[in-house]
């Protein structure tokens, strides 16, 4: 059975370009910029997409848990926990990486 890493993300949707890095918010979250409008659900398609090519899983391996409709959100990520916790380290440790 795959494990799952709980991770915590700020969505900026209308962003001008897609990308994930860095960090924002007292706790620390990821930022995950989209271009996708926070409207019926586009923002959150788009969010996972980001994030699964940035963590090199696929889009099914992660699900939303909190905020579904707000900035902040919860997800877990299933997959090789190692790599996806230092994965995550990475993108919330370096401010000028993106995805």
């Amino acid at each position: 059975m795959p494990e799952q890493l709980l991770i915590e993300i700020r969505v900026r949707p209308n962003s001008s370009r897609n990308k994930v890095g860095g960090v924002a918010g007292d706790p620390p979250r990821l930022i995950v910029a989209v271009q996708a409008p926070a409207v019926d659900g586009k923002a959150n398609e788009a969010v996972i997409k980001e994030l699964a090519k940035a963590f090199d899983c696929r889009a099914r391996d992660f699900t939303i848990v909190f905020g579904e409709l707000g900035r902040d959100k919860r997800l877990l990520v299933q997959g090789d926990l190692v790599a996806i916790t230092k994965k995550y380290s990475e993108l919330l440790s370096d401010p000028k990486l993106f995805y």
